[in-house]
């Protein structure tokens, strides 16, 4: 009955001189792996425009339907890009399909995970909220 005890006060003195293994997360982030799928967002190139074409292939292989609308304008030269591009965040389930059939890379899941809103309308993301500025 006493090496029982003894064994279990062992294992409270081991904790009680180890280090925490708590992270005060609003002030620390708490980093993720590289592999981690977060936020969509939209890139841009070395002249800071939209890598986008407007093909539409993201649309097409995403399995939740997430990205809604996307309509393409043409520039002076006949290059192509999207006027509107829309995700619903409430839909999406950060698969990656879109990252992988774009031709362009221009879209890419990048590492944020606050995600959380009280209004469902601040998940709809537009073409605005997907460009990243260098």
């Amino acid at each position: 009955m006493i090496i029982p005890l003894i064994k279990g006060l062992g294992v409270t003195f081991k904790h009680i001189i180890s280090r925490p293994i708590t992270i005060q997360y609003p002030e620390v982030k708490r980093p993720v792996c590289d592999r981690f799928r977060g936020r969509p967002e939209l890139q841009v190139d070395e002249n800071g425009r939209i890598k986008c074409v407007a093909c539409t292939l993201c649309k097409t292989v995403c399995p939740s339907a997430a990205i809604t609308e996307i309509e393409a304008g043409e520039g002076l030269n006949g290059e192509k890009y999207p006027t509107k591009f829309v995700i619903d965040l409430t839909r999406c389930i950060f698969c990656g399909f879109c990252q992988e059939a774009c031709p362009k890379a221009a879209i890419a899941l990048n590492h944020e995970y606050e995600l959380a809103q009280y209004d469902k309308q601040a998940l709809i993301y537009d073409l605005k909220m997907l460009y990243k500025k260098l």
